[in-house]
């Protein structure tokens, strides 16, 4: 990369001094507020000289070290400054991985709100969320500008070049020259640490549980905007941590410096769970490049002590595993539906490496897992929600479960564990009375039988939902927050999802979930995805029905007897589910219909069961 040189204003000066404004002298001397923008600064001090990004996937790539990489942010946050971006306003970011990695650190130091826009969204979508939050300011990649035709808010694009004559590096080069060189004493600290920090949207949210037999629940067709902080509470008020958040993302994933991660979640995904932030607290370098492009850029720069974060733009599967085989990547964090692409392309098999697979997104199943185990890929399942800033539990495996059959110590793997370092305890708790917001919550027995809606407080929950007081009084009715989750808990306090409350399937008074529905039938060898819904029966209520797509390899196999695979599938239910619970029809389907993030849209599916 020696042809490549950051713009000047990248440069940061000689005498450079890492550090904010100083705090008022009303604060206590042993107290400070907690920010996540102090992993960048600690990082550009201890390593100023160490490969932080690398950007491969242009016409022209481009490297910088943490003290670079700092200087652009501390550049960045100037420039929204000198925009009019004042303390609270949102600032929303329409982009691929790379253009989020200055923003969430700048955003913060200009103390604004970053507002993390699916890319995946129709302009009209987009449109709504800029209204709804308000934002003052888009930061908009080249790739993405039809998005916002005709919103009328500022917009700063980036061709992603990292050269001088792009809009962004001219937006830079601006907030340096604003900033008179002040530096980072320039910029005044957060003094509150509960401010908000994030502004994230949900895919679709759901009303409040009422009782396990009450699915028809009121759904908002708009997403939620969720608000979470830059620590969480210091009292009783519920707000979630972004810097505990980070902390614990980045002990639960055992950050180290000999590790290497290959970034696969789009970081406009719960804000990436905090990793953008949990990476820099570890000194993690973060690449985004086909290794095919980054081999010869990293070489020299993968010595033990320099972990390397890899981020894509796409999900590609070849990439991934090029990275796997050739890349030193021994961490990766994607959803289930990701997962299943990994162990069934034609590339899988064991890497020269260990490498450690961190799930989430929707729970994967005993299926899944034991595929994963097979090719030597650790899964670490963890569990979350947009409104607890991605993970807050996560799967702790014991030694004792080496002894036992693939099978079983899979099913064990499957559930969704207890609460992370940070957090508070993980519950599950009997629904209350539709309109009771008071009431003490009741826990089920520990008896792995009893379901209940999982509930949680504290650091990990968000602070509220955004211009929407009623929602939010809901969701922490009873002092917790309910996250919609059907789950039991189990004698040794880990919790297992059985089902979101919608997706309960009654047939003839007995609740099947169909998430234990789908664990099963996707043990069969010829099944690569698998989604279950509820279908309309005159006798029994509602019966399962289950729309399949084939393993590619099974695919030809039947061909035109499709009527003979759902006898087959009937027939593997049956030898491991209740017969209420078994499928009373299949389909085979090409593909299942998903968001952006990767998770099955049961909606669609039902729309279509719905005109059967």
């Amino acid at each position: 990369m020696s042809h490549f040189n950051p713009t000047p204003a990248s440069i940061p000066p000689s005498d450079v001094w890492l550090r904010l404004k100083p705090l008022p002298t009303s604060l206590p001397t042993n107290y400070h507020p907690l920010n996540p923008l102090a992993f960048i600064l600690r990082a550009a001090q201890i390593y100023p000289d160490k490969v932080a990004l690398v950007h491969t996937d242009v016409e022209h790539p481009v490297v910088y070290t943490f003290s670079v990489w700092a200087q652009r942010v501390q550049n960045l946050a100037y420039a929204l400054i000198r925009a009019g971006v004042k303390p609270g306003d949102r600032v929303g970011v329409i982009a691929p991985n790379w253009y989020f990695s200055d923003a969430h650190h700048a955003v913060i130091a200009a103390r604004a709100v970053i507002t993390p826009i699916n890319t995946r969204l129709k302009p009209s979508e987009v449109a709504y969320i800029i209204e709804h939050s308000q934002c003052t300011l888009l930061l908009v990649d080249h790739e993405y500008k039809s998005l916002v035709t005709g919103v009328k808010v500022p917009i700063v694009v980036s061709n992603d070049t990292g050269r001088s004559g792009d809009p962004y590096e001219d937006f830079l080069n601006s907030g340096r020259h604003f900033s008179n060189e002040r530096g980072w004493p320039g910029l005044e600290p957060e003094v509150d640490e509960n401010a908000p920090a994030v502004l994230c949207y949900t895919s679709g949210t759901t009303g409040r549980v009422s009782s396990l037999t009450d699915i028809n629940r009121t759904f908002c067709n708009k997403p939620k905007g969720v608000i979470t902080t830059l620590r969480g509470p210091k009292h009783a008020q519920l707000a979630y941590g972004s810097y505990l958040a980070a902390i614990a993302n980045a002990f639960e994933g055992r950050r180290l410096l000999s590790w290497s991660f290959d970034r696969i979640l789009p970081m406009f995904h719960a804000a990436g769970w905090t990793f953008p932030w949990a990476n820099v607290f570890s000194f993690v370098k973060q690449v985004l490049a086909p290794v095919h492009r980054a081999t010869t850029l990293l070489e020299g720069w993968n010595s033990p002590r320099h972990t390397t974060f890899v981020t894509l733009r796409t999900v590609n599967y070849t990439q991934i595993w090029n990275h796997f085989l050739h890349s030193g990547v021994t961490h990766y964090c994607a959803a289930p539906t990701v997962q299943i692409g990994i162990v069934n392309d034609p590339k899988a098999q064991k890497p020269p490496q260990p490498v450690t697979a961190i799930i989430a997104g929707a729970a994967p199943t005993a299926h899944l897992i034991a595929e994963l185990q097979k090719i030597g890929i650790e899964p670490v399942h963890v569990y979350g929600l947009t409104s607890t800033y991605g993970p807050f539990t996560r799967n702790y495996a014991h030694p004792s479960w080496a002894d036992l059959p693939p099978d079983q110590r899979a099913r064990l793997m499957a559930r969704q564990g207890h609460a992370f370092a940070t957090a508070e305890e993980a519950r599950v708790v009997f629904a209350s009375p539709e309109g009771d917001l008071v009431s003490p919550l009741v826990d089920v027995p520990r008896d792995g039988k009893t379901v209940g809606e999982i509930v949680t407080r504290g650091n990990i929950v968000m602070k509220e939902y955004f211009r929407d007081p009623e929602a939010t009084k809901k969701a922490f009715s009873g002092g917790s927050f309910h996250s919609g989750d059907l789950a039991v808990m189990h004698p040794d306090g880990s919790i297992a999802i059985m089902d979101r409350s919608k997706d309960i399937i009654i047939s003839g008074g007995e609740n099947a979930s169909s998430l234990a529905i789908e664990q099963e039938l996707s043990s069969h060898p010829h099944v690569l995805e698998v989604s279950v819904v509820a279908r309309n029966h005159v006798k029994w209520g509602e019966r399962p029905m289950a729309f399949v797509v084939l393993h590619p390899q099974h695919v030809s196999t039947w061909r035109g007897r499709h009527h003979v695979f759902e006898k087959n599938l009937k027939e593997h239910a049956k030898s491991r589910l209740p017969g209420f619970a078994c499928p009373e029809w299949v389909e085979v389907v090409p593909e299942l219909p998903k968001t952006s993030t990767g998770k099955i849209q049961k909606l669609e599916l039902r729309k279509i069961v719905a005109k059967l």
